[in-house]
Parts: C-alpha cells; sequence; structure tokens
C-alpha cells in the first residue's frame, strides 16, 4: 500500500522529473503521484503530441514545411486545464481541446520525429520551465531530469520490456474505441525508442542521479508505493 504518512513541511517545494521511454505509462503514475502528496501534475508529452497534431492538421510534417511550423508553433498556445467532471488536466490547443486527439496511433507514429526538431523542443523546453519555475510540480517525459530540469531533486527513469508496453498500448488505444495491430503497435514503440534515444538533442536518457523503476511486472499501487516512498526520502533528507 501507498505511504500515506504526513508529508514533511519545506519551505520551498521540489520539483520531481519523471523520464522514460514510450508506453511506460509514465503519465498515469506522474498524475497519481502528484495527487497523493499534494503538487501539479505537467505532462510534457502532450505538450509534444499537441506541437505533432497541430503539423497533421496543417499539413506541415514534412522537412520542406518546417519553417512554417516553427512559426506556426511560436504563435500557437499549448495549456492544460481541469476537467470539472473527471478532476484530471486535458490538454488545449488554440483553445481546442485535444486530449483524446493527440492519443492517437497517428499521433503516435509522427511525434517522435517533431520532438526531435531543435525548435520544437526550444520552445516546449521554455514553456516547461516557466509552468515549473517555482517548483511543486511533477512532470513527466522524455528529458525533464537532463535538460528541462536538471537540478530537479528527485528523479525518476521508468522502463519497461518493449512487448509490456506495445501490450499497454494497444489496450488504451481499444478502451478509446481505436482499432490497431499488436504488431504495428510494438513496431511503433520500438522506432519511438531508437528515435528518442538518438536524437541530436536531448536525447533520452538516465541521468546519473536519476532512480531507475522498471515497472514491466509492477502494479499501480506498487508504482505509487515506489514514488511516494522516494519523495518522502528525498524531502526528510532536504527539509
Amino acid at each position: 500500500m501507498p505511504d500515506n504518512s504526513p508529508t514533511p513541511i519545506r519551505l520551498h517545494p521540489i520539483t520531481i522529473a519523471i523520464d522514460g521511454y514510450s508506453s511506460c505509462g509514465k503519465s498515469t503514475m506522474a498524475r497519481a503521484l502528484a495527487q497523493a502528496i499534494g503538487y501539479i501534475y505537467i505532462d510534457s508529452g502532450a505538450m509534444y503530441r499537441a506541437a505533432t497534431l497541430l503539423a497533421l492538421q496543417e499539413d506541415l510534417l514534412h522537412p520542406s514545411r518546417h519553417d512554417q511550423l516553427q512559426k506556426r508553433l511560436s504563435q500557437s498556445t499549448i495549456e492544460f486545464k481541469l476537467n470539472t467532471t473527471t478532476r484530471q488536466q486535458e490538454t488545449y490547443l488554440n483553445g481546442q481541446n485535444v486530449e483524446t486527439l493527440i492519443r492517437t496511433l497517428q499521433v503516435s507514429q509522427n511525434v517522435s520525429p517533431i520532438a526531435a526538431l531543435p525548435f520544437v523542443r526550444q520552445q516546449l523546453t521554455e514553456l516547461q520551465r516557466r509552468l515549473g519555475q517555482h517548483g511543486g510540480i511533477v512532470m513527466d517525459g522524455r528529458d525533464i531530469g537532463t535538460t528541462v530540469f536538471p537540478d530537479a531533486q528527485l528523479k525518476v527513469f521508468v522502463t519497461a520490456r518493449p512487448e509490456v508496453r506495445a501490450r499497454r498500448r494497444l489496450l488504451e488505444m481499444e478502451q478509446k474505441g481505436e482499432q490497431a495491430d499488436f504488431d504495428d503497435v510494438l513496431r511503433n514503440v520500438l522506432e519511438r525508442d531508437h528515435i528518442d534515444s538518438h536524437r541530436a538533442v536531448s536525447p533520452l536518457r538516465q541521468a546519473p542521479d536519476a532512480l531507475l523503476l522498471d515497472n514491466s511486472d509492477l502494479t499501480p499501487s506498487q508504482q505509487l508505493e515506489f514514488l511516494v516512498q522516494a519523495f518522502h526520502k528525498v524531502t526528510a533528507d532536504n527539509p
């Protein structure tokens, strides 16, 4: 069971960075941790998905049109708003709720190349830093602990076997009524791993001071227990 002992009082709330491979459930665990400790959750991956959706909607995927994408992204807004019914934060692109649209396989198939573009990373990294400049946040992504918040007091790097991640992703899609083939999803997972790990700007890697969490065989409650205990240890060591 999660450790529900009182959270140590700190003058300055800490920043928590959760990085790792695609379809590891980082967003789910980060959201659960934020709720458990009373912090704000920020889904950086949703920002890159929103940028990818923008490129898809305006036919700006091709490299010949990246100058236009850079301009359009600089003119766009990406925000998070709380759904008062579900109590979950949802992603808005230029004022439109795109939470469902950014989770499609089409976006998943294109997000890694778009996220590798230097101007995309620069613009979204600046936005992420503004959102988290006062601490008291849990942010997940690919380079939060290495690039966005290298001084984060708690860093966690999440991994899981590719087949496990593909099954999780397929189940998520099926629950939303989307049809997909397991082999296609697994191929997409492996392709994203390669692109994320080999991109020139802010490649996916474990920060030297990050805790490693392999959640291939863990339940959500076991994951949360690990994270809450890590949080209590950091806040106890650095009151």
